[in-house]
């Protein structure tokens, strides 16, 4: 799409929890860049001036009113913006219309997406029709799964680099995070759990490392569904909760990249608990933890208070051996909550990476890596308070 949309962004559901933590975001931090054209948009006008007042964004920020539950009003949104950034979810409920109308229109589209059975149905459904229309449809741009899918590719780039060739086989790991999950990732959960037990091909996906690689399987990937001691980091390691999803990004990823980590690429993803007894005993703890699936989750439109979401933090580690032989370490880390303080930063810096950098990538339904890459990288450390670092 050319110049010629209204606004270079709108952000639909700014009048929820994460919503509005990305327009506060976009109001502070461009708030001296008048070419950034933006607006607001969620079902209801009254409470969209009510969020915009609070949050102390510009009284002339436009308000759009839409639902998905009235194809015509998202049709009508969608139109009038180069990115529509939805933080809208579950997105197996409330995203097939926007992703329609975004890849019939050829309106770029961001979301918060961790729900790997719908991303495939929605690849499935309108990828041919993104790449006709010109439009790039990006999932997963939040904590998951950029700091996973972005880490990976900064490492593997540096890899070619060194040695001219891809590292195989790649431990994520995350070292220190601090943050809560939020009431609209306990609901995605619950609803792919609802869609698993209705249809068993849903589970079928869920289950699939190359979910989102269609027509192409690669190496067999480690289940990292137990608790394991770690030899060479001298600390135990649990199941990652996002493992699930970021994976099945990551090989999507290689897979638009054409493969440059490798056909046989291994990547697994866990978290570390620490050494010894104490160690294992939290690596247990956690593997058997399923509060975010119980009745006590956060409900949608809740989440962690100002002073927790400013307090938390996160550190990943990538480590993965060279072509020569060399051991290679990369770390991906950012400030302040994952789930909502950096999130909502991490997706606010993606649209704009659409809209500014990421000009000449093609239409199609994409990954963060092979569509914004580099560029991408380079936003969030400049502005998102994220930090790559090569360790060895």
């Amino acid at each position: 799409m050319g110049n010629e949309t209204e606004f270079d962004i709108i952000v639909y559901g700014a009048s929820g929890f994460t919503g509005r933590l990305v327009a506060e975001y976009l109001s502070q931090e461009y708030a001296g860049d008048s070419s950034l054209r933006w607006a607001m948009a969620g079902r209801s006008a009254e409470k969209l001036a009510q969020v915009r007042d609070e949050i102390g964004a510009p009284a002339d920020i436009p308000l759009v009113v839409a639902d998905t539950s009235d194809p015509a009003s998202i049709e009508a949104m969608v139109k009038r913006t180069r990115v529509v950034l939805t933080t809208v979810g579950p997105y197996q409920l409330y995203g097939g219309v926007v992703v329609a109308a975004c890849a019939k229109h050829g309106t770029d589209y961001v979301d918060l997406c961790g729900e790997p059975a719908w991303m495939r149905q929605m690849i499935d459904a309108h990828a041919e029709t993104a790449k006709q229309s010109g439009a790039r449809i990006v999932f997963s741009c939040g904590f998951d799964s950029i700091p996973f899918d972005l880490g990976v590719f900064f490492l593997q780039q540096e890899a070619l680099r060194q040695t001219g060739k891809p590292i195989q086989r790649i431990k994520g790991r995350v070292r220190k995070m601090k943050g809560t999950f939020s009431g609209g990732t306990a609901a995605s959960l619950k609803a792919s759990m609802a869609a698993a037990k209705a249809d068993p091909g849903i589970l079928q996906l869920m289950t699939n490392h190359f979910a989102l690689t269609p027509g192409f399987s690669g190496a067999e990937q480690p289940p990292a569904n137990v608790p394991e001691y770690d030899e060479s980091l001298g600390s135990w390691a649990a199941p990652f909760i996002m493992a699930a999803i970021n994976t099945r990004n990551i090989h999507r990823s290689n897979l638009l990249l054409k493969h440059q980590y490798g056909s046989d690429f291994v990547y697994d993803e866990m978290l570390l608990t620490g050494p010894g007894d104490q160690g294992k005993a939290i690596a247990d703890a956690v593997a058997g933890d399923r509060s975010l699936s119980s009745d006590k989750a956060p409900k949608p439109g809740e989440g962690p208070s100002k002073e927790e979401r400013e307090n938390g933090f996160y550190d990943v580690l990538f480590i993965g051996t060279a072509a020569n032989g060399k051991t290679l370490m990369a770390s991906v880390s950012g400030q302040k909550d994952p789930g909502y303080g950096s999130t909502s930063r991490m997706i606010a810096e993606s649209a704009i990476c659409l809209v500014r950098d990421a000009t000449s990538t093609p239409g199609g339904i994409w990954t963060t890596a092979p569509a914004m890459g580099e560029a991408l990288i380079k936003r969030l450390v400049a502005h998102a308070g994220l930090q790559f670092k090569l360790e060895s």
